[in-house]
């Protein structure tokens, strides 16, 4: 296997970076945001994001804290792989950059909820921040199918992986086209979306441990 065109400690910081993504983004949407939504009660949501107010806000910031890392990694993965294929590197590049931006910029949309009192058009703007998190998926599902791309023909970069995130692109774009041409069609995907949370895991643990086995000389 090649050696890694990046440092280790580039790799490590990548890794924390991949982490940083994976709590944040699961910690916000499941264990923070998700459980004082009720998409089908207004009124529910808007008593329980009263009750909870400050616990809302932290999953704003868990997720503004996300965007930043993904940015990071963003760049972090285009000097990884630029030797690979440096015209794919940065288009996954710009593709990962849109997803980030449009998740910074749905956020807005949990903001203006905060400041509305009707209940109705409050949860009309929690609801077009989940359709905005979708679209950004739609680019982030390109970015890891280049991404998966520049992994299988890397040489440094154990093969699996690379399927593993190719497969994880698939479930993004699956289900976020879902969401905006058949959104009742969606709850069937939902199972497949534990292919991601697998694949970028590995993906993580092996920028956070495994390059440095075979990469201790590289600085």
């Amino acid at each position: 296997m090649q050696t890694l065109p990046i440092s280790y400690r580039q790799a490590r910081f990548a890794g924390l970076c991949y982490l940083i993504i994976i709590l944040c983004g699961v910690g916000s949407e499941v264990a923070l945001r998700g459980p004082l939504i009720n998409l089908h009660s207004a009124l529910d949501t808007a008593h329980a994001i009263e009750a909870e107010t400050l616990r809302f806000r932290f999953s704003i910031m868990a997720d503004i804290v996300m965007a930043l890392a993904d940015a990071a990694l963003a760049v972090l993965l285009f000097e990884m792989f630029r030797t690979v294929s440096a015209s794919l590197a940065l288009s996954a590049l710009v593709f990962r950059l849109l997803h980030s931006g449009l998740i910074a910029a749905g956020l807005l949309y949990l903001q203006v909820a905060l400041l509305i009192e009707d209940a109705d058009l409050s949860l009309s703007f929690i609801a077009l921040h989940a359709y905005g998190y979708d679209l950004g998926l739609i680019f982030f599902g390109v970015n890891c199918l280049l991404t998966a791309g520049l992994m299988i023909g890397s040489g440094f970069v154990p093969r699996g992986l690379g399927i593993g995130i190719g497969l994880s692109g698939l479930v993004y774009l699956g289900g976020s086209v879902l969401r905006i041409l058949a959104p009742d069609l969606h709850p069937l995907i939902a199972p497949a979306y534990v292919i991601p949370l697998i694949a970028e895991t590995a993906f993580c643990i092996w920028l956070l441990v495994l390059p440095g086995q075979s990469n201790r000389a590289v600085v």
